[in-house]
C-alpha cells in the first residue's frame, strides 16, 4: 500500500479511493472564466484540479481561485521556482513541479522548506518528451528505467531538503512504455502514483489509450489518482475518468450499462434505442446494472444478471428483472417502461 497525503481536503493514496483530477484550459489570471471552468468540472464529478501558473499574474490569481471554489487546486509549476514560492504564500493545495527544471538546488530548497511548513505536497511530474539528455544518453532514448531513475533522482533531491509528502506521474504518449514505467516505478516506491497517459489524443483515440494505460494499472493495483488528457473540453475527461473508474471497478456509484453488438436477430433499432437509454440516466446515482438487449429470445437469460432491462422483438419488446419477464409492450413503449421502472427501485 502507499503512503497517504492530504491534497486539500482530499486523500490521496494509503487505500483511499482514486480521485479524478482535471487541468483548466482557461488563462489562470482570467479569474471568472477559470471559476467557472472549475465549477463546471466540480458538478461533473472532477476531485482536483489544476491550473498552469505560467507567469506572476497567473501565481497571483491563486487566493482568487480558492475563494470562489470547492475542490482543491494544483499549481503547475514549470522553470520559475519563484511561481511556485508565490503560489504556495497563497494557499494553494498542491503543487505538481519537476524539481530538474526549475533551478539550482538552492531554488528546490526553497520551494520544498515552504512547502512542508504549510504542509502542501508536491508531485514530481516526469514526462517522456522532458526527460533529461543524459538519462536519454544513458539509456538510449526514452525508456521505462530512464523515466523511473528521472522520478527518484527527484524524489532524492526533496527528500535530501527533509521533504516527503509526495507523489509521482511518469507519464509519456506510449502506452504500454507508460505503463511499464509505472509498473517499474510500483515496485520501487510507495508513494502515491498519479496515473495518466500524456497527449493521449481527441476523445475517438484518447479514451482508448487512458483506458488500456489508467485502466489496465488500476486492475493490477496501481495509481492512486488519475487525469484522462483528452484534446476537447476539460468535462469530457472528467466522464471517461468515471468510465475507467467504473470498468475497473472501482466505482459503484451510478448505472452500469450493457447492452449486446447487435445480430441479425435483432429485429429493433437497438443503437438510438440504448443511447437514448444512457443519456436518460447519465445523472441516476443507482447503483444497479441496466441491459438493452437486441433480442427477445436470447436477451433475457443472456443479461439475466441486471437489475432491469429491456429486450425487443419483432414489433414487441420485453421488460424484464433478473432474466425474468415482467411484460411485453408495443417497442415505442420500451424505454419509458424501462425508466419508470428504474424509478420505482
Amino acid at each position: 500500500m502507499t503512503k497517504q497525503l492530504m491534497v486539500g481536503n482530499v486523500l490521496v493514496g494509503g487505500g483511499a479511493p482514486v480521485s479524478i483530477q482535471s487541468m483548466c484550459n482557461t488563462k489562470t489570471d482570467d479569474v471568472e472564466a477559470t471559476v467557472d471552468q472549475i465549477l463546471v468540472l466540480e458538478d461533473a464529478g472532477c476531485e482536483i484540479i489544476r491550473v498552469a501558473i505560467p507567469d506572476q499574474a497567473a501565481a497571483e490569481s491563486v487566493d482568487k481561485l480558492k475563494e470562489r471554489i470547492r475542490i482543491p487546486l494544483v499549481a503547475d509549476i514549470h522553470f520559475n521556482y519563484k511561481y511556485a514560492l508565490a503560489c504556495a504564500e497563497r494557499g494553494v493545495d498542491a503543487i505538481r513541479i519537476n524539481p530538474g527544471n526549475i533551478g539550482g538546488e538552492e531554488r528546490v530548497k526553497a520551494v520544498a522548506d515552504l512547502c512542508r511548513r504549510k504542509s502542501i505536497p508536491i508531485r514530481i511530474g516526469v514526462n517522456g518528451g522532458s526527460l533529461e539528455k543524459e538519462l536519454r544518453a544513458k539509456y538510449g532514448g526514452v525508456t521505462a528505467e530512464a523515466l523511473v531513475e528521472s522520478a527518484m533522482g527527484h524524489v532524492h533531491l526533496l527528500n535530501k531538503f527533509d521533504f516527503d509528502d509526495i507523489c509521482i506521474s511518469v507519464k509519456c504518449s506510449d502506452v504500454p512504455l507508460t505503463m511499464a514505467a509505472y509498473c517499474l516505478l510500483s515496485e520501487r516506491t510507495d508513494y502515491p502514483l498519479h496515473l495518466g497517459v500524456t497527449e493521449a489524443g481527441t476523445p475517438s483515440m484518447g479514451l482508448v489509450k487512458s483506458a488500456m494505460g489508467i485502466g489496465g494499472l488500476l486492475c493490477m493495483g496501481i495509481g492512486d489518482t488519475i487525469r484522462v488528457t483528452l484534446t476537447a473540453d476539460p468535462v469530457e475527461e472528467i466522464y471517461a475518468a468515471k468510465k475507467i473508474l467504473k470498468a475497473a471497478g472501482l466505482r459503484k456509484q451510478g448505472v452500469n450499462l450493457i447492452a449486446c453488438p447487435t445480430c441479425g436477430r435483432t429485429r429493433i433499432d437497438l443503437i438510438p434505442m440504448a443511447e437514448e437509454v444512457e443519456r436518460r440516466l447519465a445523472d441516476c446515482e443507482k447503483n444497479i446494472t441496466v441491459a438493452v438487449m437486441g433480442c427477445a429470445v436470447n436477451g433475457p437469460g443472456e443479461a439475466a444478471a441486471a437489475d432491469i432491462g429491456i429486450a425487443g422483438g419483432k414489433g414487441e419488446g420485453l421488460l424484464f428483472r433478473k432474466g425474468e419477464i415482467l411484460y411485453k409492450m408495443p417497442q415505442e413503449r420500451l424505454v419509458d417502461a424501462l425508466i419508470e421502472e428504474i424509478e420505482k427501485l
